[in-house]
């Protein structure tokens, strides 16, 4: 992508313009998850409407939602609102958000083969639709940032049939049945990038990658189930949509980030919490925007220790290119007033 290292004043897209490569003096920011329930808007629209996936696949109150934290916060990005588990939904499992669980897919992969699953395409549609709709609505300085989610991340849940602490059913499985997990891994792959080039036509700006169970992984696995198939997804998009940036965020992946920065193509790089910012800056390369890495607790708790760490990100990264983000999603219980707080932290600068 970019390489362009000029200080930028009056920028149409700020946010574009920093995955372009641009340094700015004043960070553009966005916060994972920053669509969702710890607004009390969110919470109002989905007891109206109901569950989370009947939210996701009502296009214009998923539209609605997207578009809810720009209307409370001077952000500078909206993201999707979505789920990483449609994709397994596309090829053909079926999936239920169950209260207090999480997501549950079926019939899974320990104990049936991906040939019995039959895909059902027009199950992306309605993202499409969502998409549309944002893009009608947003305003031209603010960067529309679609997603989903990588091989491994969606494959744990395919083969598990739901989360787990430590993907062991699924590692085990990689290791037992290579094969057979490689032509799973290839289906996400091949289904993730028609699912972002459609995200992509139909109107987002930019689109990430998240690999919230990379972490999980040892050296040559990362390599094979993480870095190969991002690697795949992101010179798909680059020759299908030229100059429509992808953002990688491995999470956990600790040194392993380096390894990935130089392999995937990626034209940005996500930092989860546990990543310091002064080893980011180090390893890698000084071209390559940056994203994050306030620990979201730091947010819910406020207050000296929040300030502290969020000059730290900015001094760290003060002269590269660098999205301001938390290190994982916002959570819940995370009070308004913090938000704001941020917001004049990050815009006040170092």
């Amino acid at each position: 992508m970019g390489g362009d290292t000029a200080l930028t004043t009056a920028r149409k897209a700020p946010l574009l313009d920093c995955l372009n490569g641009a340094v700015a003096k004043v960070p553009p920011m966005w916060m994972m998850r920053q669509a969702g329930r710890y607004l009390p808007e969110y919470r109002a629209l989905r007891a109206e409407k109901g569950g989370f996936l009947e939210l996701v696949y009502d296009s214009p109150a998923a539209a609605e939602i997207t578009l809810q934290p720009l209307r409370r916060f001077e952000l500078d990005a909206a993201i999707l609102f979505s789920d990483i588990l449609i994709v397994p939904y596309a090829m053909g499992q079926d999936l239920k958000f169950l209260v207090g669980e999480g997501p549950h897919l079926s019939p899974r992969l320990l104990d049936h083969a991906l040939e019995s699953l039959v895909a059902v395409p027009e199950r992306l549609e309605a993202i499409y639709e969502t998409v549309r709709l944002v893009k009608a609505e947003l305003a031209p300085e603010k960067t529309f940032l679609g997603f989903a989610g990588s091989a491994w991340t969606v494959a744990t849940y395919m083969v598990n049939g739901e989360g787990s602490k430590d993907q062991h059913a699924t590692r085990e499985y990689a290791y037992r049945d290579p094969a057979g997990f490689q032509a799973l891994i290839d289906g996400i792959v091949d289904l993730t990038i028609e699912y972002l080039i459609g995200q992509i036509d139909a109107g987002v700006d930019a689109v990430q990658i998240f690999d919230s169970w990379s972490g999980s992984l040892a050296p040559a696995q990362f390599e094979r189930w993480v870095i190969a198939p991002n690697a795949r997804i992101a010179a798909a998009i680059h020759e299908a949509r030229p100059g429509v940036p992808v953002i990688g965020f491995p999470k956990g992946a600790g040194e392993k980030l380096a390894a990935y920065a130089r392999e995937t193509g990626v034209d940005a790089l996500g930092l989860d919490e546990t990543i310091d910012p002064v080893w980011a800056a180090a390893n890698i390369p000084a071209h390559l925007p940056v994203q994050g890495n306030l620990d979201p607790l730091a947010l819910l708790a406020g207050s000296e220790q929040m300030e502290n760490a969020v000059r730290h990100i900015l001094r760290t990264f003060e002269g590269r290119p660098h999205i301001f983000n938390l290190g994982h999603g916002i959570l819940q219980q995370t009070p308004i007033e913090h938000v704001h707080a941020l917001l004049t932290l990050v815009k006040q600068g170092v």
